[in-house]
């Protein structure tokens, strides 16, 4: 079966929009969790325009309570500033099952394609290695179709995650064929090397089927702001259900 892992990012957008504490991002967490979501994902950014530090921080306590996996996503690349101490120091202190690095730039709205490591293996090195002396499981966000799986085994990234935007849209068009086989592709070459595939990205009770269908031996989904906007109508616990049902029957 395919993990579940619930990002909770659009919950601290409602709340920031306010100010205060509520919506609470941690009883959201535990809501998700109680329904059966098998993680909790996180994207803090340097802004602090959804999730905090102070998030982070919670969120690791609860996890490593409940006994379920904790993902942080982010730019290994951003530094502090600020009351923001910088992705690797957050990921120091809360100690995840599994970091998320993603190629996302200061100003971008969300993410929108992997990692390119031809151009930044050198340069993610070192952190990948702070990583693994740490115990974190490695994931690293890339592009359906890329040419580097080879050189993320070179450099002993554990997992993948394949961006799904552009299967989602093609989903969207009537037709997400080529999408489809780009991310087969990916998955199954990733499994040759001995690297495990996640996925996610813009994936909705609608499409998720559809990809698991299609891609075999996905570890695991993180899946927010379609999930988290579905529960606007239906309620959080009973869409964390729905997604796992789909994810059971892949």
């Amino acid at each position: 079966m395919t993990a579940l892992s619930v990002n909770v990012n659009k919950i601290a957008v409602l709340r920031n929009s306010r100010g205060g504490a509520e919506p609470s991002v941690l009883k959201a967490a535990q809501t998700a969790i109680a329904a059966g979501a098998q993680g909790i994902t996180v994207h803090p950014r340097p802004d602090q325009r959804h999730i905090t530090p102070d998030d982070v921080l919670a969120l690791a306590r609860l996890c490593h309570r409940q006994g379920v996996e904790y993902n942080i996503e982010g730019n290994p690349f951003a530094s502090a500033r600020g009351s923001y101490p910088g992705l690797m120091d957050l990921i120091r202190q809360a100690r995840p099952t599994q970091a998320t690095l993603v190629p996302d730039g200061d100003g971008q709205l969300t993410s929108d394609h992997g990692f390119d490591l031809h151009k930044d293996a050198d340069r993610l090195l070192p952190y990948i290695r702070q990583l693994k002396e740490s115990g974190v499981r490695i994931s690293i966000f890339m592009d359906a179709g890329t040419p580097d799986l080879e050189l993320a085994r070179q450099l002993g990234i554990d997992r993948i995650e394949l961006y799904t935007g552009p299967f989602a849209e093609q989903f969207g068009h009537g037709d997400a064929t080529p999408a489809l086989a780009l991310c087969r592709q990916s998955a199954v070459q990733a499994l040759q090397l001995g690297i495990g595939v996640n996925a996610g990205h813009d994936l909705s009770q609608d499409n998720l089927g559809a990809l698991l269908a299609a891609v075999p031996n996905v570890l695991e989904v993180s899946i927010g702001h379609a999930l988290i906007g579905e529960a606007l109508y239906a309620g959080l616990e009973p869409t964390v259900k729905n997604y796992l049902a789909i994810c059971r029957h892949r």
